[in-house]
């Protein structure tokens, strides 16, 4: 019934897809379970927060911060996208998810993925102007400059889910509608397609090398000159500031662009269904978790920003 549906036009509104769900109703996975919201809720919490803190103190209305917030915002979409209806899914145990649903799924993932990626290496170059080009700085990383970085991230997420989504959609799904994933991924769906999608899969590994090793590479290009450029350094506190900020990006980057190689670069016979879960949960919910507190932990202007807004808190609640 499925299959000649799907046979009649290539994409069907009415198929349902089920979801391999990650945890069963058992103490240990009642564990993990109730892990997986603590994370999501201070995720959620953490990354509001810096957002907040962005906006409100005049000392962290920089590029770089600026460039921050918008990493912060793509963190806190990352997780909305799967967490909910994960949780849901479990609480009601059922899981199924529509077309639609798994379109849309497939095509948010996609955006902010590929978002983050491009937002990740602006941040780079934003490191490797202030230490190395820092009497150009206001010049090069002028608001009109920030704004079109940001716009570019946006834009070229937004452009590679398209056409990733509508591909993927095209093809037939009239074997199995059982997703070996807890969310709706590219490369999982891919595996249902009861067409030959080998062509398709070797574009997505080429296309890869673009989206992903292309801002990567910049984001090394960056970081080499930065090393460079500290390390040349005669002020012993200088060198600290410069290496604590920059380390921190890159931890960022190494955690995010570890998983997403893996993923959408390593051929899908090379990992198991398990390791994908793991490493999706990874991306999707670990680093968008861990992110602000990398960055507040290690970065003294944050932490500033929230001992002064603690400090207005306490003086309006004791008026």
């Amino acid at each position: 019934m499925h299959s000649g549906r799907m046979r009649a036009s290539n994409v069907s509104t009415t198929s349902d897809f089920t979801l391999v769900g990650l945890f069963s109703h058992t103490g240990p996975h009642l564990i993990l379970f109730f892990l997986v919201i603590t994370m999501f809720t201070a995720g959620l919490l953490g990354n509001t927060i810096l957002i907040f803190l962005i906006t409100t103190d005049s000392r962290l209305h920089t590029p770089m911060y600026f460039l921050l917030s918008q990493l912060s915002l793509l963190d806190i979409g990352f997780p909305l996208v799967t967490i909910p209806k994960m949780v849901a899914d479990f609480l009601q145990e059922r899981n199924v998810i529509t077309f639609g649903g798994c379109a849309t799924q497939m095509f948010f993932l996609m955006f902010m993925g590929v978002s983050e990626g491009v937002l990740l290496s602006f941040m780079s170059y934003d490191r490797y102007v202030a230490v190395c080009q820092p009497l150009h700085y206001q010049v090069l990383m002028r608001g009109q400059v920030c704004l079109v970085m940001v716009g570019a991230s946006w834009f070229s997420g937004a452009l590679v889910a398209s056409i990733l989504t509508s591909i993927t959609l095209m093809f037939p799904y009239c074997a199995s509608h059982t997703v070996d994933h807890f969310f709706c991924e590219l490369p999982a769906l891919l595996k249902l397609s009861c067409a030959d999608t080998s062509a398709y899969e070797l574009a997505l590994s080429i296309s890869g090398v673009l989206i992903l090793l292309l801002p990567l590479s910049l984001v090394f290009t960056s970081y080499g000159h930065v090393l460079g450029a500290v390390l040349c350094m005669r002020s012993a506190e200088a060198r600290h500031k410069a290496f604590t900020t920059c380390s921190s990006h890159m931890t960022v980057v190494g955690l995010f662009y570890g998983a997403a190689v893996f993923m959408y670069m390593v051929p899908g016979s090379y990992h198991s269904p398990q390791q994908d879960n793991m490493v999706s949960l990874f991306y999707s919910l670990i680093t968008p978790t861990i992110n602000p507190l990398i960055y507040s932990l290690r970065n003294r202007e944050v932490r500033m920003a929230f001992v002064k807004a603690m400090g207005r808190a306490d003086f309006r609640v004791k008026q």
